[in-house]
């Protein structure tokens, strides 16, 4: 049987086609919470098969049963369960081995209190289900202004109706405590059911309507994600984010659960990283931390007068601050001693003297140059007007 959403949902004739796997999605895209059972093609060790089955009703909700008819099930399979006071219809998510590790993890115990599955459902069962659902968006919307009428401080997220059409269980948010009371007359008058009113949190109410989230890919609390863990702000300053709530904040206008995700491997990586609480003394002056590779644990520090960054393993600012702790100070970042080199006078005075001395480019030695010249002119002109005119002499 195909499901609403799959282009195989069936043909023009009525008839349901479906991709044939089983009763599960071939893409993973059909259902929410889907569960992939990596033990389904494996010899089971155990001689007793877990007789305790999970079953998904609406929007990923999944509770325990008990498969005490020894029932030949399959994933996918649409059941008929016991529920308080009536009776409901879900589908088989996850059987066998699996389900005792999700009981353990959720710390349900096999006892006597979980329900029992009365049978798989049969294709009346199914019509008559579907037939209930039509039901719930009208009954969504008509409570919608029922309570803004009341002026109750509520969102009212979904409505489940029960199979056998006797109760209807309705999810809301709220930030305080509500009086519904008078809700619950006005519902139970109107629709001629039972009411149960169900708080959930706004991370839930994100998993039920579901959406897709800015990585590009379905939420993570409506595919897989059931337990929610508490998202803080130190997360996002241990991975080096931007404190912008806008980005930080999910669909649910909570913080996003995937800044838990590599949380602990920042928090590794963290522990070779020195905590850098004023700025780096030097020579050449305050070196002030501008950011932090911390996989490549290389940090950047910037002077106060400039405008360039440089960079340092983490092995030399740890040299930096044990030198600053002992009261010295590096020249630079990355220099801890200049080495000068000093020109001895007394061995190489005689050379330099001489180099002076007849060097083209001593200022010194081109004044005596154009002294010495025009005195060499002037008395060479002087000896010619002494000089006898040789004109009148005989020959």
């Amino acid at each position: 049987m195909g499901c609403a959403s799959c282009s195989t949902a069936g043909s023009e004739d009525g008839v349901a086609l479906g991709c044939n796997n089983n009763g599960g999605c071939s893409t993973g895209g059909c259902n929410k919470m889907n569960v992939f059972d990596w033990l389904s093609n494996m010899e089971d060790p155990i001689v007793s098969d877990f007789n305790i089955v999970e079953v998904r009703f609406k929007n990923g909700r999944k509770e325990f049963f008990t498969n005490n008819n020894h029932l030949n099930l399959t994933t996918g399979d649409a059941v008929v369960v016991d529920v308080p006071n009536g009776h409901h219809i879900g589908h088989v998510s996850l059987q066998g081995e699996l389900v005792r590790l999700q009981m353990k993890k959720r710390s349900v115990e096999e006892n006597e209190e979980i329900k029992n599955i009365y049978r798989i459902a049969s294709q009346r069962d199914i019509d008559k289900y579907r037939e209930v659902k039509k039901r719930e968006m009208p009954t969504l919307y008509r409570t919608r202004q029922i309570i803004e009428d009341l002026k109750i401080g509520m969102k009212l997220t979904d409505v489940e109706y029960q199979a056998d059409n006797t109760k209807a269980t309705f999810y809301y948010s709220a930030e305080e405590r509500v009086d519904f009371r008078e809700l619950i007359k006005l519902l139970a008058g109107e629709f001629k059911i039972r009411v149960e009113m169900r708080q959930i949190s706004l991370r839930q109410e994100a998993g039920r309507l579901g959406g897709i989230g800015s990585c590009g890919r379905e939420l993570c609390c409506s595919t897989w994600l059931g337990d929610f863990k508490s998202v803080s702000t130190q997360a996002a300053r241990y991975q080096n984010l931007s404190l912008n709530p806008s980005k930080l904040s999910g669909q649910c206008g909570r913080l996003k659960c995937c800044l838990n995700y590599e949380l602990d491997t920042y928090m590794e990586a963290l522990k070779d990283i020195p905590e850098v609480e004023k700025p780096l003394e030097t020579a050449k002056g305050r070196a002030k931390l501008q950011k932090t590779d911390i996989f490549r644990k290389i940090m950047w520090f910037g002077y106060d007068d400039e405008n360039t960054w440089y960079p340092l393993d983490v092995k030399r600012v740890n040299e930096i601050l044990e030198l600053n702790k002992a009261g010295k100070k590096p020249v630079t970042l990355a220099e801890d001693v200049v080495e000068v080199v000093k020109d001895d006078v007394g061995l190489n005075s005689d050379l330099v003297a001489m180099d002076r001395k007849f060097s083209k480019g001593d200022p010194k030695s081109k004044g005596k140059n154009k002294k010495r010249k025009f005195n060499k002119n002037k008395n060479k002109n002087k000896n010619r007007k002494n000089r006898p005119n040789n004109q009148n002499k005989p020959s």
